[in-house]
């Protein structure tokens, strides 16, 4: 889902579809009529008047079956997730804690969806050729938010390996909060395209730190943050940096505390998979983020998230009441 939705980003997709319909939306236009007259409503959008005047109906239709694919996808999982809850309630399958989690779980699935409108919504407005990338961050850390309580929810019912001391708990958390923070900012990247500017590595606009008129070159300091290009590209490598650092950081300590053990080898995974991540993302920025660079750096992001997640899930719990 994820993967769908950098993928209907990056094609300039996400604004095609200019009405939301929860039910009938499902259906896709039937028949030449149908589809001449979603393409007029798409017509009427400022994306179409400022950006994409003349487009053919053939290139809509590209555009329109990403949009649909997403929400469609969206909506699939949604009926699979209430099927699978109701389910888990009725036959009282997990205890009733349990089931209250998953409870809240269904209803952040439920608000990730209103916030996508929202996010579209923002990008209908007149003079708008794209969704405000605040917005855009919001939507991409919501749907983290919920992919990181799926993972910890599978892995609080799945029974650890071993017995073993938990440690390094306070920095497993860290790590944690460093990957959703340089999530968001790759949300930010994403929303104002930051990463199709200053495609060098590792200076920047001929340095390693541009200038303070670069960075700060907006009136308003705080919109510096969200709209200036180059402040929010140079804040993405910022949190890159300081990611891997804690994450090697980690690795060596707990592989020289706790030799060989899981908390070891997951500290040593995740600094493994953030060097990937890093290297992916100077190879995305140095290409000028062609499609396939852009989805593989989202999806390695959320397999960094999870194993975040795991470890932080099993440094919590030094035992489990069916564990080996």
């Amino acid at each position: 889902m994820v993967v769908v939705g950098g993928a209907t980003r990056l094609t300039g997709s996400g604004l095609s579809i200019t009405e939301w319909k929860p039910i009938t939306g499902a259906l896709p236009p039937l028949g030449d009529a149908a589809w001449a007259a979603e393409f007029e409503k798409y017509r009427l959008s400022p994306q179409y008047q400022l950006l994409n005047t003349g487009m053919e109906l053939s290139e809509f239709k590209f555009i329109y079956w990403w949009e649909w694919g997403h929400r469609q996808l969206g909506r699939f999982i949604g009926l699979v997730y209430l099927a699978g809850f109701l389910v888990v309630a009725l036959r009282r399958l997990l205890p009733w804690r349990q089931s209250a989690v998953l409870f809240g779980m269904g209803l952040l699935l439920g608000l990730q969806g209103a916030i996508g409108w929202i996010m579209v919504a923002s990008g209908l407005e007149p003079g708008m050729i794209a969704v405000a990338p605040v917005k855009l961050t919001l939507h991409l850390s919501f749907a983290g938010l919920f992919f990181a309580s799926v993972v910890a929810f599978a892995t609080w019912l799945t029974p650890p390996r071993r017995i073993e001391e938990a440690r390094g708990r306070g920095f497993a958390l860290l790590l944690l909060a460093l990957v959703f923070v340089q999530v968001a900012l790759g949300g930010l990247v994403a929303g104002s395209k930051a990463g199709f500017t200053f495609n060098t590595w590792p200076l920047m606009d001929g340095a390693l730190v541009p200038s303070g008129s670069t960075l700060f070159a907006q009136p308003s300091f705080w919109e510096n943050f969200v709209d200036n290009v180059a402040l929010v590209q140079f804040n993405h490598r910022l949190g890159a940096y300081l990611l891997l650092a804690a994450a090697l950081w980690h690795a060596f300590t707990m592989r020289s505390a706790t030799p060989g053990s899981g908390m070891a080898k997951r500290a040593t995974a995740i600094a493994g998979l953030t060097l990937t991540q890093a290297a992916l993302g100077i190879v995305t920025l140095l290409l000028v983020v062609p499609l396939w660079a852009g989805l593989a750096h989202q999806a390695l992001a959320f397999m960094v998230l999870a194993m975040a997640v795991v470890h932080v899930t099993r440094s919590t719990v030094t035992a489990h009441p069916t564990g080996v």
